[in-house]
């Protein structure tokens, strides 16, 4: 999907922690039981929760301690296209494979 509302790497990053301090309220965690259970210091989760700064493993750890783990099967699982071109012959591979295993 083409989006004409372009974000920046610190306003992507800073909506993520958002998302992941809902979480976090919904379950009824605290800031310091939630990074104890993501094996992470206090002040590095107090730094996520601040400012979307964080160590892709330990967001794998905030995910997993959230229950959250198939929200990052979804990172760039879907492909992204250049031009309507590239939509087309991706269709057609696509429809010729189909019409291959048919025979």
């Amino acid at each position: 999907m083409i989006s004409l509302d372009q974000k920046t790497a610190p306003e992507i990053a800073r909506e993520v922690a958002g998302r992941v301090r809902a979480r976090r309220r919904e379950r009824g965690l605290t800031q310091e039981e939630l990074s104890r259970r993501a094996g992470m210091s206090l002040a590095s989760y107090k730094r996520f929760e601040q400012k979307g700064l964080i160590a892709f493993d330990s967001l794998v750890r905030v995910a997993l301690a959230l229950g959250c783990e198939r929200d990052l099967g979804g990172l760039f699982a879907q492909r992204s296209y250049q031009s309507i071109d590239e939509v087309i012959a991706d269709r057609l591979r696509a429809e010729g494979g189909r019409a291959q295993r048919g025979r």
